[in-house]
């Protein structure tokens, strides 16, 4: 059983410098990792806004491409967001060098009717204040899946919490949950996050792997050890991706599968990284990415 997924994030054109080289507006922001790593279970409904005369039909032709339906994104007068970023030659830190919100500062979610009552919704880093209404607009009673950032937790922290208790499942790195929970420790951590509402958290640690916690369970994800790192924008989105579609394809959301899914999560989050923006990520095929979970596979398996 393949359940409706809806995904609702950003789009933007993100220019950045890492130490493999540098880009200058490729295709990237959270709604695009996010649909193009589910793409490869599931079809998409996917809400985002654009701009009406910098959008490239190329662009979109190539979400098509990836069974991602858009009439949901909207094509709004003004620029598409835009981000420059540079990353530190081993990759632990990030600057942001410039941002541009364009039409993304005023986006106000339209859900279309076929869009109405998904059963996965997954809610990219955008404001809590969005992701409520489209909680609210999309109707009926999704497994909701929610990402979101430190800033929010700085600015918008009462609205994030009404959209973490409205989640069945929370997707943060060790950093967020610190700030989150004001605890050092990620078991702590996790058991407060948990008291906020939602019946399943995963924690990210980029290179580390991720944990999954509920109030009974914790199960470990590890990452894929990659020889280059190209550039590792977008990571945690296609983890996000690969993780949602996997549950829509297979019709469940339980501990067991959420596991699962978590490991083709990780085996799409890694491809992403080995290619500037989506590059490496578009070209995938489900041979290449079963090789990727078998690795993982392997290191969590004791035979």
């Amino acid at each position: 059983m393949n359940k409706t997924l809806l995904v609702a994030g950003s789009i933007a054109f993100d220019s950045l410098k890492t130490r493999a080289g540098s880009r200058d507006e490729i295709l990237g922001g959270a709604a695009t990792y996010i649909s193009i790593a589910a793409s490869y279970f599931s079809k998409v409904n996917l809400v985002a806004v654009v701009g009406k005369n910098d959008f490239p039909k190329e662009c979109s032709n190539l979400l098509k491409k990836h069974n991602i339906d858009l009439t949901g994104l909207e094509f709004a007068d003004g620029r598409t967001f835009r981000w420059q970023g540079e990353y530190a030659d081993d990759f632990s830190t990030r600057q942001t060098l410039g941002t541009e919100l364009g039409v993304f500062e005023k986006f106000d979610p339209k859900i279309p009717e076929e869009y109405i009552g998904p059963q996965i919704l997954l809610l990219g880093n955008i404001s809590p204040s969005v992701q409520l209404k489209v909680l609210e607009r999309a109707k009926g009673t999704p497994f909701v899946i929610t990402d979101t950032m430190n800033l929010w937790m700085d600015i918008a922290l009462d609205d994030l919490k009404k959209i973490i208790s409205k989640s069945n499942l929370l997707v943060i790195n060790d950093e967020e949950a610190f700030q989150l929970s004001k605890k050092q420790q990620l078991i702590t951590a996790a058991k407060d996050i948990l008291k906020l509402g939602p019946e399943f958290l995963i924690i990210k640690r980029g290179e580390h792997g991720a944990f999954l916690f509920t109030a009974k369970d914790t199960f470990y994800s590890p990452a894929i050890l990659l020889e280059d790192v190209i550039d590792p924008t977008g990571a945690g989105d296609s983890f996000a991706g690969g993780l949602a579609g996997y549950l829509a394809k297979t019709g469940a959301t339980d501990f067991t599968t959420i596991k699962t899914a978590m490991l083709y999560g990780t085996a799409i989050a890694s491809a992403t990284c080995e290619g500037f923006g989506t590059e490496k990520t578009i070209t995938l095929t489900n041979d290449e990415i079963e090789s990727r979970v078998a690795k993982l596979k392997a290191l969590v398996s004791l035979h």
